[in-house]
């Protein structure tokens, strides 16, 4: 902070010695009745005020210019009061040069930004705000040197206006130039040296021209001024003007507008030229400045709109080159997107499966053929949903029937898997059954379109009717083998009831114990075959199941079982259970297999005690049943779930390894999840999810209301 002070008063200093030597200049160019010719000091002033705009010592400035400007004018033989009065009309003018040059232009080097002047525009507002603020401070001063001095001199004030405006026009346009140039390689990191070794050298040809339009301006004003008071060709000297503007860089022509100043000033004041022949020396400065004023807007007037001219068409063409790359890459874009659309047209056209998108007024508009081979040249009705799809082969536009699409929109807004649809079809005898599931497809203009996808799972069906047949069949043709044994084991045993004791008669006692414990074996590995396969492969049917009142039936049954088979009946803890949307027939299965598994895996001489609690998200319901059994050995709480898999073969439990292997598939077939863990307070535990009912989610903020059941 020190450090920037330093450097912006050593700055202040330097430009307060240049302002005060542009003061002593302007009072040496003398042409006698208190009128000066010419008065640098106004340039010198904007652009000392334009550096420092932001510099912390600005308030230091305003006081040396009105110090040095009255103070001056006090030593070239005003008074105290008059100097006074100069100082403070000075302060005034730069003050609202620099609020106008800022509200009007705050793009340009000193008035916020860091522009030079690039048009013509900014040259009217370096000339507007200079002419505003010159009237205003001369008012100020014309006011007060009149109540001074009893009299206002409104023409030496209006010569000063002029020379005022020349001043800032020649002196502070350069410098506003020459201090954005200088900003702009600060921020680049570079030096003037470093730009003078980087800049691209002129031709020969440019340096002949520049020298040779600087000679013959330079020897045509020679010319005019010398020879004027013999031949009126001073008009001559626009020309030379308008030459420099067009064919000269901005740089130049601020060179010519300085030198043509000089030249003008320098031999009016010796007496010649067409300016010296003004008798009146009032009228004579001013004509000067208003020839000097009319040269530099011609000629800033020529070279900036040139430079404006090279920057529109160097954007135009900067522009038409960014617009054919984006061309271009519209192009590649299109390219790909049609190559995508081709791919994805190919897709769906060579799908087994129909697809047809429904828009929102009702009609068809995408289809693939695999819709026309399920549904051309069918006539009758869905058996299943008594809705009419006659109409569904019209693909190409054509409105449908109102019932037929309305009810496949409708579809769209089901969270369920879809529907089947039993299909009959002209000249064939057999029938197909098809999945259609619909899907809500939003458009960003609020409306919807639906997504129909129809799957044929005719051989799906076929294949599970098959399954079906097969397990009657070994339901009859094995079972009733097992039955017949069962008969003739329990005859046997009866006809020996009244067979005198004898070695051999126990025996064949024993035989029969084992073969009937035989045949039940064999009963129960049948059972777990119909019942994994019928689990594989049977179509799921969701709908609402109350767990609770599922659960509670299991409990009953087990306790029935139990007392029975005289042994304990087991312990039911039952928390609050939500209802779930699942099959109903699959759901008690599964629960009734990890139940019967958590009482049969119970050490001897223990009570089964059951603790069975459920918590529910957004979709899924997810139930935990804990049990006191003896666990599950270290290592095996994934392969539990595996095809014949037994925990505990060698432990004197009965079982075939296929009931886990059950609840795993029913438990995949709803979209959930099972697994096993250690309880931590002894024995085993289980963990499934089941989708979540509409139902339940009236009841899942509800706290939990444990139910027990032991024995009675």
């Amino acid at each position: 902070m020190t450090t920037g002070y330093g450097l912006s008063l050593a700055r202040t200093m330097l430009f307060a010695l240049a302002y005060a030597g542009a003061c002593y200049l302007g009072r040496s160019f003398w042409l006698g009745q208190g009128i000066n010719l010419v008065w640098p000091a106004t340039g010198v002033a904007v652009v000392w005020f334009c550096a420092h705009r932001r510099a912390p010592t600005r308030r230091l400035d305003m006081l040396l210019l009105v110090l040095i400007l009255g103070g001056v004018d006090w030593l070239t033989g005003a008074t105290a009061a008059s100097a006074v009065i100069t100082g403070l009309a000075g302060l005034i003018q730069f003050t609202v040069f620099l609020w106008l040059f800022h509200r009007w232009g705050p793009h340009l080097w000193g008035a916020g930004g860091n522009a030079p002047l690039r048009s013509p525009r900014d040259l009217w507002i370096l000339l507007g705000a200079g002419l505003a603020a010159t009237v205003a401070g001369k008012a100020v001063n014309l006011l007060g040197q009149g109540l001074l001095t009893d009299g206002f001199p409104v023409l030496n004030s209006a010569m000063s206006v002029a020379r005022h405006i020349a001043s800032i026009l020649i002196i502070g346009s350069a410098g506003i130039c020459a201090g954005a140039a200088l900003t702009r390689l600060r921020a680049e990191g570079r030096s003037i040296a470093d730009w003078w070794r980087d800049r691209s050298p002129a031709s020969p040809w440019r340096i002949a021209e520049i020298a040779g339009i600087g000679a013959l301006s330079v020897a045509g004003y020679l010319a005019v001024f010398a020879s004027e008071g013999r031949f009126p060709v001073s008009f001559t000297l626009l020309g030379f003007t308008v030459l420099v503007g067009t064919r000269l860089s901005t740089p130049w022509v601020l060179l010519h507008n300085s030198v043509a100043w000089v030249v003008a000033l320098w031999l009016t004041l010796a007496g010649f030229g067409p300016f010296a022949l003004i008798s009146d020396v009032v009228l004579r400065g001013a004509v000067v400045q208003l020839f000097a004023v009319l040269v530099a807007v011609v000629g800033l007037s020529l070279s900036l709109g040139r430079d404006e001219r090279r920057t529109l068409l160097s954007a135009l063409a900067q522009e038409k080159a960014e617009l054919a790359a984006r061309q271009v890459e519209l192009a590649a874009q299109k390219a790909e997107i049609t190559h995508h659309a081709d791919l994805l047209a190919a897709i769906i056209d060579s799908m087994g499966d129909g697809l047809a998108v429904i828009g929102p007024d009702c009609r068809v508009t995408l289809r693939n053929p695999a819709v026309t081979d399920l549904f051309v040249g069918r006539a009758g009705r869905d058996d299943i949903l008594g809705t009419d799809w006659s109409g569904l082969h019209h693909v190409d536009g054509t409105r449908y029937a109102e019932g037929e699409l309305a009810y496949l929109q409708a579809l769209a807004g089901e969270d369920g898997p879809g529907v089947d649809v039993l299909i009959h079809n002209q000249g064939a005898s057999d029938s197909r059954v098809v999945r259609v599931t619909a899907t809500a497809l939003p458009h960003p203009d609020g409306t919807v379109s639906t997504v129909v996808l129809f799957h044929d799972v005719t051989a799906e069906r076929r294949h599970r009717d098959e399954l079906t047949n097969f397990a009657g069949v070994v339901a009859h043709d094995l079972l009733n083998p097992l039955a017949c044994v069962d008969g003739w084991t329990i005859a046997t045993r009866d006809s020996l009831e009244g067979v005198p004791d004898h070695p051999d008669l126990v025996q064949a006692r024993a035989d029969l114990a084992r073969l009937a414990e035989a045949s039940a074996r064999m009963r129960g590995l049948i059972d777990g075959l119909l019942s994994y396969a019928t689990v594989r492969e049977a179509m799921v049917a969701p709908a609402e199941v109350e767990m609770a009142e599922v659960i509670a039936d299991i409990a009953r049954a087990r306790a029935d079982a139990a007392v029975a088979s005289g042994k304990p009946e087991p312990h039911f803890t039952v928390g609050e259970l939500p209802s779930v949307q699942a099959d109903p027939v699959l759901v008690r299965q599964l629960l009734d297999n990890l139940v019967g598994n958590a009482i049969k895996y119970t050490a001897p001489g223990v009570v089964p005690a059951l603790r069975i609690t459920a918590t529910q998200d957004e979709a899924m319901v997810t139930v935990r049943i804990a049990d006191n059994g003896i666990g599950i050995p270290e290592g095996q709480h994934e392969a539990i779930f595996g095809n014949f898999h037994r925990a505990h073969a060698d432990s004197g439990y009965l079982g075939t390894g296929l009931g886990l292997a059950i609840c795993r598939r029913i438990v995949e077939r709803h979209g959930g999840t099972i697994t096993a863990t250690d309880d931590p307070a002894g024995g085993s535990c289980f963990t499934f999810t089941l989708p979540r009912s509409l139902a339940s989610a009236a009841t899942a903020s509800r706290p939990s209301a444990p139910m027990s059941r032991g024995p009675n």
